[in-house]
């Protein structure tokens, strides 16, 4: 998919006035391509037009940008679509035996789930790849700037000057190709993400951390009566952040909670929170969890369309995530 074209104005489009232009970029809508992003409910809701005018708006946008080859074909070949895998670009995460088990790091067009509990180095990644999306191609970097989205407060802007300084890189430059977004609850969350097309094109942004994706939707939508309604945004979270993985070439992360099954009997008591929205969107999603050996910590994956079942040991350290020293 060629990243060409991601400038065209709605205006361009046919059958958008000048009233529809302007209520689509006062909803952060600016572009051809953006309107992908978007199901016809939610663009009949935002623009007070019938479903079936919002679904043709859809239609004629897909139209204008595969007529353009700016966007693939609604089918491929196989062949085709190993060619499109081999175009992603991986981020390195610091450790060689993490690369490895994800073959390469994180990837581009994806979004990968980190999972575990309290302590387990979620957040320890998501910093470290801030620092590392910004090394060069040939460092395992892609040479871009972060966008970093804290739903807990655990972004901490002293931790990346010591990553930084760490690899030899100057802090202050590192700082400043990180934008961070404090999202303070769900609503917030969500318009934070539609908000990201825009930030991605301006910013020259290759990585999207959100830490933690999920916590605000288990701590505001309680009980089983909550569960239909947080489970319907959770899964336009989830898709949001699919297509904007792969309309822009971008590597989005996020982290996840546990919590316990008390009626398992046998083995690892935990599971991430979001339930099957969560597990079923997700590209790749890892378990992570404590070693015996202090700072030591296990990663292994539960679900990818590529990986064999796996796990691999790596390191937290003063310089972020690295391997272990044999």
């Amino acid at each position: 998919m060629s990243n060409e074209g991601l400038d065209i104005d709605v205006r361009e489009l046919p059958g958008v006035g000048e009233v529809t232009a302007r209520k689509l970029k006062e909803a952060g809508i600016y572009t051809v391509r953006e309107l992908l992003l978007y199901s016809p409910i939610y663009l009949s809701e935002l623009l007070n037009i019938s479903e079936e005018r919002a679904e043709k708006l859809v239609i004629t946008a897909h139209d204008f940008l595969r007529e353009r080859g700016l966007i693939s074909d609604d089918f491929i070949s196989a062949e085709e679509l190993l060619e499109k895998i081999k175009r992603r670009r991986y981020i390195t995460t610091g450790s060689r035996n993490l690369d490895n088990l994800l073959k390469g790091g994180i990837a581009t067009q994806a979004v990968t789930e980190f999972y575990g509990e309290f302590g387990s180095g979620k957040t320890q990644l998501c910093h470290t790849l801030a620092v590392n999306v910004q090394l060069p191609e040939s460092e395992g970097g892609l040479n871009q700037n972060a966008i970093y989205i804290d739903t807990e407060k655990t972004f901490s802007p002293s931790r990346i000057v010591e990553i930084a300084t760490a690899k030899g890189l100057n802090p202050s430059d590192v700082l400043k190709n990180i934008i961070v977004a404090r999202a303070y609850n769900t609503t917030h969350l969500l318009l934070l993400i539609k908000m990201l097309p825009e930030k991605i094109k301006s910013n020259n942004v290759g990585l999207v951390a959100i830490d933690s994706a999920v916590a605000p939707f288990r701590a505001e939508y309680l009980g089983r009566g909550k569960l239909a309604e947080r489970q319907q945004l959770l899964n336009r979270l989830m898709h949001d952040l699919i297509r904007i993985a792969e309309l822009y070439d971008a590597a989005i992360v996020i982290t996840n909670q546990v919590q316990a099954q008390p009626d398992i009997m046998f083995g690892d008591p935990t599971k991430p929170v979001g339930g099957h929205v969560v597990a079923h969107a997700v590209t790749y999603r890892i378990y992570l969890r404590k070693a015996k050996q202090k700072g030591l910590r296990i990663a292994s994956i539960v679900d990818s369309p590529e990986h064999p079942p796996g796990e691999t040991l790596f390191l937290i350290s003063e310089e972020g995530i690295t391997d272990p020293t044999t």
